[in-house]
């Protein structure tokens, strides 16, 4: 029980997350009806990735001063 609290928190964060980590990504919508190459993906989750970890220090920082 108490790891799937875990992983439902982590879930969480994870989402509360999203709309900054998008903003610190900077990337474009797709336009609509043309896809991504498989590279061009690649590159675009290399972004969210360092994103992601960037917007969780960031809140874990400003939390900890708080």
């Amino acid at each position: 029980m108490a790891e799937q609290n875990e992983q439902q928190r982590r879930y969480r964060e994870f989402l509360d997350l999203m709309p900054l980590t998008l903003a610190l990504a900077g990337l474009p919508d797709s336009e609509h009806g043309r896809y991504y190459s498989e590279e061009q993906i690649e590159t675009r989750l290399f972004a969210v990735r360092h994103a992601y970890k960037a917007a969780r220090n960031l809140v874990r920082e400003i939390v900890s001063k708080s």
